[in-house]
């Protein structure tokens, strides 16, 4: 994640300041151009605008899963539909989370100390391990997509890359509140720790929508065992980085989407 936009540090609750919230989320995790009027004097901070991430998640995936529902429905290859539905969806976030896979996969891959892993995650060239983990998210997201839609409707298709999107945005919000900066000049770092009550409401929201989104291409107990899989692993990870590099990066926080999002789809795929 390489992005700074606009935002505030306050987490007073109500629709007006909710509705700058989403704006400026979907700002900061897609190139979807939103009205400058929402950023407009504001610092940067994200603290509290992170507790929309799970509806910009939604918001961003909606083009993604409205093509694979229309490709569905013409009864196009579930693979070919699920490659060119990751493919928009990659076009609106620019590559946000997969460069953060990448970066991620380099620098703990090839890093030997805490300082090497940060060099090499700063380096914009990507190395072996960033290119296999790319090739990897790819093959299995749209592997486990096409399962999915081999088995359900166009619709239930649909509904899962939507809940997949809102529930790891939420887990992105999970893994930064849970780590201090690992580098002091980061984005992540200028951007702000989420606070509390705004890290709380996006896990409350990315995990309920996912689980409402997710019900129609499982029923309600495989699709909690989805999700419960989707923070076991954003859990694991984050307690990795802990130990490799004490903190997070922007780096590590789109990563978290991308594993998340992975292991989603693809326990979704064994148990639809």
């Amino acid at each position: 994640m390489r992005r700074k936009t606009a935002g505030n540090g306050r987490t007073g609750m109500n629709f007006s300041d909710f509705t700058d919230d989403v704006v400026r989320s979907v700002g900061f995790l897609s190139r979807i151009p939103m009205p400058g009027r929402f950023f407009a004097g504001h610092d940067g901070s994200l603290s509290r605008a992170v507790r929309a991430f799970p509806v910009a998640g939604l918001l961003i995936a909606l083009p993604p899963s409205a093509l694979l529902a229309l490709l569905l429905a013409c009864r196009t290859d579930p693979l070919l539909a699920a490659l060119l539905a990751l493919a928009l969806q990659t076009m609106l976030t620019g590559a946000l989370h997969e460069d953060g896979l990448s970066d991620t996969a380099d620098g703990i891959g090839g890093g030997r100390d805490r300082e090497a892993i940060l060099r090499i995650m700063k380096d914009s060239r990507i190395g072996s391990y960033g290119a296999v983990a790319l090739i990897l998210s790819f093959a299995i997201r749209a592997s486990a997509l096409a399962a999915v839609a081999d088995e359900t409707t166009p619709a239930a298709s649909a509904a899962t890359l939507l809940g997949t999107a809102a529930a790891s945005r939420a887990a992105m919000v999970w893994h930064w509140s849970l780590l201090p900066p690992a580098r002091a000049g980061g984005v992540a770092a200028s951007a702000g720790l989420p606070d509390g009550g705004a890290t709380a409401l996006a896990l409350a929201l990315g995990g309920l929508v996912g689980l409402l989104l997710l019900m129609p291409a499982a029923s309600f107990l495989p699709a909690v065992a989805v999700l419960a899989i989707s923070a076991a692993t954003a859990w694991g990870f984050t307690r990795h980085v802990s130990a490799r590099i004490g903190g997070h990066t922007g780096d590590t926080i789109g990563a978290t989407q991308q594993l998340t999002e992975i292991m989603s789809l693809s326990a979704l795929a064994v148990v639809a």
